[in-house]
């Protein structure tokens, strides 16, 4: 049986070396998995400490896919073994000790460069925004599309999409809207625009590569510094320019406006029911639109409570509040019920509890927000 993550070294120039971290589930699509997390993160802490390694790649295994998302069928199952409105122990624990790998990441001190080619979702994402080099090729397809699963933006989402330009976090959270490589480098979700048939010869630079001594401060900075050069060397001349939602931002700006959610799902419905065409809106507006009539209202209100809470938050201190949601989420029934209908049954009919932002009451979303563990939180120690 295949290793769920593929660990290795390589050596360089200098005689340090770099670890390389492979996802390792294909078919799949790489879907984040607790075993994938658990072997990663000790790993990646080793690592860190090392004094002979030098920095990370971290990958997907396949030309498809880095990563698709957390292993969200499994989850499901693990709900469904437990009386409703209990917390599963397999949920509860996944959620923390991904929250915790990816808090890793974001301060991880060596450089870590992710490869984020291919389909690149949810908690893909989470482990590719704290990378401090993040590679995306022609192919690469991000999304956070937990709308339309009966969750939210979570793997920190609430930090990062809270730090894009304008109101496009927030049309991000409530539409699940893909973006592509440049729609990706403007939104800060990416560094670099690569072709994915270089990948081999990036490698083979940080062999032929020398590097300074990876645990003094400033030989750290100038390691960080030599592989933004090398990755910079290599980007694909004009690959930002194609960016759709960068060219659309006061649109989508105009959609989401100031005036609350209960207006904005107005214009959006307005949006998917006009649909595209001549004069009309442009179809990347109107799919991303109808998917937002399509979620789950109490994952849009949870979207939009987040927006509210975290603009003055740490990141460790968003983690911990999305610990809460996301906990909150797999014991309410809707996440149960998104997963049930998009990769269960396969209906595409979900049956969500609340027929539009509307019904969704303050109580309902407020909630989400409140402890269901006893003792101290499981995240309190993340600074």
């Amino acid at each position: 049986m295949e290793d769920c993550v593929i660990l290795r070294e390589f050596g360089t120039a200098c005689g340090r070396r770099f670890g390389h971290a492979t996802l390792n589930a294909p078919k799949s699509l790489n879907a984040l998995s607790l075993e994938m997390i658990d072997r990663l993160a000790p790993q990646l802490a080793a690592w860190e400490t090392d004094p002979d390694i030098v920095g990370v790649v971290l990958d997907g295994s396949g030309d498809k896919a880095f990563c698709a998302g957390g292993d969200v069928a499994a989850l499901y199952r693990a709900i469904r073994a437990v009386p409703e409105g209990t917390v599963a122990a397999e949920v509860a624990a996944f959620f923390e000790r991904e929250y915790r790998l990816d808090h890793h990441i974001h301060r991880y001190r060596k450089p870590i460069l992710c490869w984020g080619n291919g389909i690149v979702m949810g908690g893909g994402i989470g482990l590719m925004a704290g990378a401090s080099h993040r590679v995306a090729t022609p192919s690469t397809r991000m999304a956070m599309p937990e709308i339309t699963l009966g969750l939210y933006p979570d793997v920190g989402g609430s930090w990062f999409l809270r730090r894009m330009p304008g109101k496009l976090g927030l049309f991000l959270a409530l539409t699940g809207a893909p973006l592509n490589a440049g729609d990706a480098c403007f939104g800060g979700l990416a560094d670099f625009v690569i072709a994915h048939e270089s990948k081999e010869r990036v490698l083979g630079l940080l062999a032929d590569s020398r590097w300074d001594a990876p645990l003094e401060p400033a030989g750290t900075q100038r390691n960080h510094d030599r592989l933004g050069g090398l990755l910079d060397a290599l980007a694909i001349a004009g690959a930002r320019d194609n960016a759709p939602l960068r060219q659309g931002l006061d649109r989508i700006d105009s959609l989401i406006g100031h005036d609350g959610l209960q207006a904005i799902a107005g214009r959006l419905a307005a949006v998917a029911e006009e649909g595209e065409g001549e004069g009309r809106e442009p179809a990347w507006l109107t799919s991303a639109a109808r998917s937002f009539v399509r979620g789950a209202p109490s994952s849009a209100w949870l979207a939009w409570a987040l927006w509210q809470r975290v603009p003055r938050l740490s990141l460790a201190e968003v983690f911990r509040l999305e610990y809460l949601v996301s906990v909150a989420c797999a014991t309410r029934g809707e996440f149960a019920e998104g997963v049930r209908a998009l990769l269960i049954d396969k209906d595409r009919n979900p049956r969500w509890s609340h027929a539009s932002v509307a019904e969704v009451g303050p109580a309902d979303v407020e909630d989400h927000f409140r402890p269901r563990f006893s003792g101290p939180h499981p995240l309190a120690d993340l600074a």
